[in-house]
């Protein structure tokens, strides 16, 4: 359980309710604060990788220009990165808080490679442009996840299965390779991280209560974690709307 006495709240513990209602929101925000701090150098990390790994022209060793479809490189990144995923949530409980912040920026490092080919396939001004708008719906639906009193548990279930069925079209998409197909996999891609945003954000502020110490630093990771992807993963898709073919 939290504790009252923690000393990012730096008092000690509380005697009156109100005064624990305070030290709660206290611990809460700081909590909070830590998690997109996390999270927003997760993606400057990428951000900046993927924007040198795209000038030096490595970027080209991703993916076959002829076909458009990832290399066996690209495809070794991107089994790296699910692995690692799997490494952190699996095992953040048996790891030391320094192992899983250097996973965590390995992650992020590696989705900068990942997704660099996106210089060979849009203009740089349309990709700012991109980020600059999944910023400010990632910034509206975290802040509702935080602030809403409705319970959105039922909600993230239906987006985690929303989430399977994308990976299933994504996978088929890649045989047929059909324009159209194409953007209703961007279109349930945009409106399914965006739900996510909301209810991982929601998970983040309910579960802060649970944990304490060592404990709540590895849950400030992985909150990290799960934000940072879908900020990733609603840019992605909402690239393939706005972004301009070069």
């Amino acid at each position: 359980m939290a504790n009252w006495s923690d000393p990012r709240i730096g008092a000690s513990q509380p005697t009156t309710i109100a005064g624990q209602e305070v030290a709660y929101d206290a611990g809460l925000r700081a909590h909070m604060l830590k998690v997109y701090n996390y999270m927003a150098s997760g993606i400057l990390l990428t951000g900046i990788i993927s924007f040198l790994f795209a000038s030096s022209s490595l970027a080209l060793t991703m993916v076959n220009m002829e076909t458009g479809r990832p290399s066996l490189l690209a495809w070794a990144v991107f089994f790296g990165m699910f692995g690692l995923v799997i490494a952190i949530r699996g095992g953040i409980n048996r790891m030391a808080t320094s192992t899983a912040q250097i996973l965590f920026w390995i992650y992020a490092g590696l989705m900068g490679v990942w997704i660099s080919t996106i210089f060979l396939f849009y203009s740089e001004g349309s990709i700012a442009l991109t980020f600059f708008a999944t910023a400010a719906a990632f910034t509206s639906l975290s802040l509702y996840g935080y602030t809403t009193k409705r319970d959105l548990s039922a909600f993230g279930t239906f987006m985690l299965m929303g989430v399977v069925g994308l990976l299933v079209a994504l996978v088929a998409n890649m045989f047929w390779q059909n324009n159209t197909f194409t953007l209703v996999i961007a279109a349930v891609g945009v409106l399914v991280f965006a739900g996510l945003t909301a209810y991982d954000t929601q998970k983040i502020k309910s579960d802060y209560f649970a944990y304490s110490g060592d404990s709540l630093a590895k849950a400030a990771i992985i909150g990290a974690l799960e934000l940072y992807l879908d900020f990733i993963n609603m840019f992605l898709f909402l690239l393939r709307f706005m972004g301009n073919r070069n």
